[in-house]
């Protein structure tokens, strides 16, 4: 069971990228995925997850995730890009119930959910 992140970078304020999950040794059926982020010094937090459609008030607007079934992957477009969204984001998966439910979160500690990515860094200059 693993995922695998990426698309993060540098980007200017104002700016979009798109980050992507890979997911393998589990299909959708079974697990969802949500995305967090770990800003520098401060706790990781939840941001999104495909169930409900569920983004935190931060990125409200701004932020879309969706998914590709076929291809086991998960994305999040991010828009209108702010220096304070700098942060390491991860993508993480665990049962559906589990995961709509830590996503809300403000300290998610890794030991929560099931199965964590690596993380992609994604940099807003001012």
């Amino acid at each position: 069971v693993q995922l695998v992140e990426s698309g993060g970078g540098l980007v200017q304020a104002g700016g979009s990228l798109r980050l992507s999950c890979a997911a393998s040794g589990f299909t959708f059926d079974d697990y969802a995925i949500g995305w967090f982020r770990q800003a520098p010094g401060k706790e990781r937090e939840g941001v999104s997850c495909i169930i409900d459609t569920y983004y935190a008030d931060s990125v409200k607007g701004r932020f879309t995730i969706s998914s590709d079934n076929a291809k086991n992957t998960v994305y999040l477009q991010m828009n209108s890009l702010k220096p304070e969204d700098t942060a390491i984001y991860y993508c993480a998966a665990d049962h559906p119930d589990r995961l709509r439910t830590v996503v809300e979160w403000a300290d998610v500690e890794e030991t929560v959910l099931e199965v964590w990515g690596q993380g992609t860094l994604v940099t807003v200059s001012s």
